[in-house]
C-alpha cells in the first residue's frame, strides 16, 4: 500500500523576517519603478522634491504595503529626517492574453 507522506519544515522566525523583508523590498522597488515611469511623462513633479528629501511611497491599493512604508515615515519623523510622501496606487497586473488560432495561417 502506497502512502502519501508530507514533511512539513518549520520556518525559524528569522526566516520568515527574512522572506517578509526581501518581499517588502520587492514590492518597493516596483513602485519606485512605477514612480520613475510616471515622471518622465511628468519630469515637473521632480521639482516638489527638496534635494535630500527621502522618498517614501504610500501605495493606496496595497494596505500591507501602506502600513509597512507607514513604519518608515513614522521613524523618518522620529529622526528628524526630511522627506516626501508620495501616495498612489500599484499598478493592475496586465491579464495574459488568450490567442486563440482559428483557421490556417
Amino acid at each position: 500500500m502506497k502512502q502519501n507522506i508530507t514533511f512539513i519544515y518549520p520556518l525559524s522566525d528569522d526566516l520568515v523576517k527574512k522572506m517578509k523583508k526581501d518581499r517588502v523590498i520587492s514590492k518597493n522597488m516596483d513602485l519606485l519603478s512605477e514612480f520613475m515611469k510616471y515622471t518622465f511623462d511628468f519630469p515637473d513633479i521632480l521639482d516638489q522634491i527638496p534635494e535630500n528629501a527621502e522618498l517614501v511611497i504610500l501605495p493606496e491599493n496595497d494596505s500591507e504595503m501602506y502600513r509597512e512604508n507607514m513604519k518608515i515615515v513614522k521613524k523618518l519623523q522620529k529622526e528628524g529626517h526630511s522627506f516626501v510622501i508620495i501616495k498612489m496606487k500599484r499598478p493592475e497586473p496586465v491579464p495574459t492574453p488568450l490567442v486563440e488560432v482559428v483557421g490556417k495561417a
